[in-house]
């Protein structure tokens, strides 16, 4: 998978679970203690995320950090 395709669906699947537990996109950079543009960047999948800032993210979503990564998840805590 090309890397652009790869970090947007990323970014997507972030923001969809963002959103489905009810949380702004600068309530997250909070929580994950990010500024608000960074947590924009990611969503939008401008920006290549390392490990820690995805860690940081699947804690502050209540997620396992594999959730980012794979398909179908629906935003629920396993």
């Amino acid at each position: 998978m090309e890397e652009t395709k790869l970090l947007t669906e990323l970014g997507s699947k972030i923001k969809r679970i963002r959103t489905n537990k009810h949380l702004s996109q600068n309530d997250l950079a909070i929580l994950c203690n990010f500024e608000k543009a960074s947590m924009s960047r990611i969503e939008a999948g401008k920006t290549n995320v390392t490990l820690t800032t995805l860690h940081k993210i699947s804690r502050a979503l209540e997620v396992h950090i594999a959730d980012l990564l794979t398909d179908g998840l629906d935003g629920k805590e396993r």
